[in-house]
């Protein structure tokens, strides 16, 4: 029942070893801020922010380390610092490798220890790094790393993307290797007796119990089964979220974008006077005010990063006339005049551009690139469109912008879904698995061996009082009720059951006894035989003979159908039966055929009564009591294990009755000669293994022999 013990002292621990959980969830989330903040103020180039999530990995497992590593990230985001919620993914799956790390013993010997650094600084140095380069664009950042990554891309002739990553992974080697010492530091400090209380919440609560489950090896388990319905729900609710949002980012950002082009494109057109630009286009730079227009025009670009070209085109029929083109550092601008062809993609908005009307931004990409062009008319004081002013604006922006913006979904994500997935498992652990692993150990273990036993179990499934207010609660007591309601029935069976033995028993005496008052020479033969049947067969099991034949079963029927061996005799005449002078050939033939007898008149009750055991072997002794070891018996002439063990040990008591007793043709052999006649007869008339159980118990063998067991 030790296995039954530890899941009731687990499960009713739990209740109090969750408070012991929460306290050290939220004593290593300030250890995390703490550690953080000291590394700022001592200006050491170390995060310091992973020291609380080791500890309560090691000490708690899974669920206070992941819960520990993920608060940290969120209540540092909201202390001001908003980026190092993107974070909090990397401090989770520290605690994941913290915690299976301790789980398989690695942090009871430095050297193990130090085998964790590594596996810690590629999350938090290397996936950190790849966050950053998302996060902050494809360049170098600005943080502790950024001195020793420039280092490296000058020296190390590295990309920027590989300086950068190797610059982050070696700082948190650095950083890991100090978390690591402290958080044991810290751990070793801590009291024997404190470490075991919080141990006993965690990756342990996570483990499967074999005891517990031994019956469904080769079936998934319900903590499986749950942990794949999770993942698998979390997964599809998370993909569609992302993909959502990052479609709406998008189209956001694409709408903003063409928002400031078109009002950069109408704060270019505002600045033309449209009754000079037949003037701009022959005269260009010496036309008057031309350079004015172009210098506010420049000004109009650097407004905003995310313009790339502003120029003003009038659209004729053979292309588009430059009347303003401004450089840029990669291009230099057309001069005035200059006809540009017009590109494929702007075929279908030729008709409205040619009559001056206004057209909704457009994105191409084409000779110049990824853009999204706005197109503002610009009429002259004669209402006619003379130009457009267009400002093109850089779309490869959006896309580093949506990547950034995908990663900060996904790192948000996935530390809230490792957090949410232990948490819910801890939950369906705690209220679900656990509950019906206590009552599948239950009946199991469940004992029926005698009445104190079946009470002490059914205490047991009672005290394990599962409270989980719903449904498994109602299972539990109508089980503890059902398991109840056995014990009380089993009791009732039982009490039934030994009142039919008792009759059964008493039936066969009077049975025995009927044909022993036939037999006048007989006196008590049965109940001595059976006496001496039961003093073998419980030697012969002590001394280990025949061990897989002699069950309690088997003892039971054998020593219970004893008193029937000579049942037989009913059928024998009275003068046969009580002769007093020897028989003759034809009288002992008549004799011997009792064995025949007692068969078919057992045969008769065995199909009265098919499935019970006892009156098979109250058949096999009295068929076969007579049969001899070396063949020469009878009726079968059955020879060595040929005839059943049950009448082997019925013809050394049988034999060793008749000759210890008085009868009307001879006198009683002394219990020396007796026995040494039985002996004589092993391996000849006797099975000899009975023979050594029978002298091996001589002692009680005489004890009986002396006793007067006569009605």
């Amino acid at each position: 029942m030790h296995d039954s013990f530890h899941h009731l002292t687990l499960f009713s621990a739990k209740r109090k070893d969750f408070l012991y959980a929460i306290a050290l969830t939220l004593c290593c989330v300030a250890l995390n801020l703490l550690g953080s903040k000291a590394a700022v103020a001592v200006g050491a180039p170390l995060f310091l922010d992973a020291i609380g999530t080791v500890v309560a990995a090691v000490l708690g497992g899974y669920l206070p380390g992941i819960l520990t590593g993920y608060l940290t990230n969120l209540f540092s985001s909201l202390g001001g610092d908003p980026i190092n919620a993107y974070y909090g993914s990397l401090n989770v799956l520290i605690a994941l490798c913290a915690s299976l790390f301790a789980q398989h013993g690695y942090f009871r010997r430095w050297w193990k220890a130090l085998l964790c650094v590594p596996v810690f600084a590629v999350i938090g140095g290397g996936l950190g790094s790849i966050i950053t380069w998302f996060l902050y664009g494809m360049g170098f950042g600005e943080g502790i790393s950024a001195p020793l990554a420039h280092y490296f891309y000058e020296h190390a002739a590295l990309s920027v993307f590989y300086s950068q990553f190797l610059a982050d992974l070696l700082l948190d080697l650095l950083d890991k290797a100090v978390t690591l010492a402290v958080a044991l530091l810290l751990i070793r400090l801590l009291p024997a007796a404190l470490r075991e209380k919080l141990g006993r919440f965690g990756w342990r609560h996570f483990q499967k119990h074999p005891e517990s489950s031994h019956h469904f090896e080769h079936t998934m388990s319900l903590r499986v089964k749950t942990l794949i319905m999770l993942s698998v729900a979390m997964l599809v609710i998370g993909v569609a979220a992302t993909v959502i949002s990052f479609s709406l980012f998008r189209d956001v950002t694409v709408q903003d974008h063409a928002k400031l082009g078109q009002a950069v494109s109408d704060l270019a057109a505002s600045i033309l006077d449209a009754d000079m630009v037949d003037a701009y286009l022959a005269l260009g730079e010496d036309a008057p005010g031309y350079i004015d227009v172009e210098r506010h025009l420049y000004g109009v670009r650097e407004s905003s990063p995310s313009i790339k070209y502003v120029y003003v085109y009038q659209i004729r029929p053979d292309g588009c006339h430059v009347v303003f083109d401004l450089d840029t550092d990669e291009l230099e601008g057309a001069e005035p005049g200059t006809v540009v062809p017009f590109d494929e993609s702007f075929t279908p908005y030729l008709p409205a551009l040619f009559a001056g009307e206004r057209i909704a931004p457009l994105v191409t990409n084409d000779t110049y690139g990824w853009l999204l062009t706005s197109y503002s008319p610009i009429y002259d004081s004669q209402g006619v469109c003379k130009c457009y002013a267009a400002a093109d604006i850089a779309m490869d922006q959006i896309s580093v912008d949506s990547y950034a913006y995908l990663t900060r979904v996904i790192s948000l994500f996935f530390g809230f879904f490792i957090a949410v997935l232990i948490l819910g498992l801890w939950m369906v652990d705690e209220q679900v698995i656990m509950p019906i692993d206590l009552m599948t150990t239950a009946a199991d273990e469940f004992a029926y061996n005698d009445d104190n036993t079946r009470a002490d179990t059914l205490e047991r499934i009672r005290s394990l009082d599962i409270r989980t207010g719903d449904e498994l609660e109602n299972l539990y007591r109508s089980f503890s009720k059902t398991t109840s309601d056995m014990v009380d029935y089993i009791a009732e069976v039982q009490h039934k059951g030994e009142v039919i033995e008792q009759m059964q028993n008493g039936l066969i005496m009077v049975l025995a006894d009927m044909v022993e008052s036939r037999d006048k020479c007989t006196g008590d033969h049965v109940r001595k035989t059976a006496a001496y049947v039961k003093i073998i067969v419980e030697q012969m099991r002590a001394d280990g003979y025949y061990a897989d034949q002699l069950n309690d079963r088997f003892i039971q029927d054998v020593v219970n159908s004893a008193p029937l061996h000579d049942v037989g005799k009913i059928h024998v005449s009275d003068t046969i039966l009580n002769k007093p002078g020897k028989l003759t050939d034809e009288e002992f033939e008549e004799m011997k055929r009792h064995t025949i007898y007692g068969s078919e008149v057992l045969s008769s009750a065995i199909r009265l009564v098919p499935d019970s055991g006892y009156l098979e072997e109250a058949k096999n002794l009295a068929e076969f009591h007579h049969e001899r070891w070396d063949g020469r018996g009878y009726p079968r002439g059955l020879k060595g294990e040929e005839t059943p063990l049950s009448a082997r040990i019925m013809a050394v008591a049988d034999v060793f009755d008749a000759l210890v007793s008085r009868r009307s043709y001879k006198e009683p052999f002394t219990f020396e000669k007796a026995i040494d006649i039985i002996k004589e007869e092993s391996g000849t008339h006797f099975d000899p293994l009975v023979v050594a159980a029978f002298v091996h118990a001589e002692d009680k063998v005489r004890a009986v022999s002396k006793q007067n067991l006569g009605r």
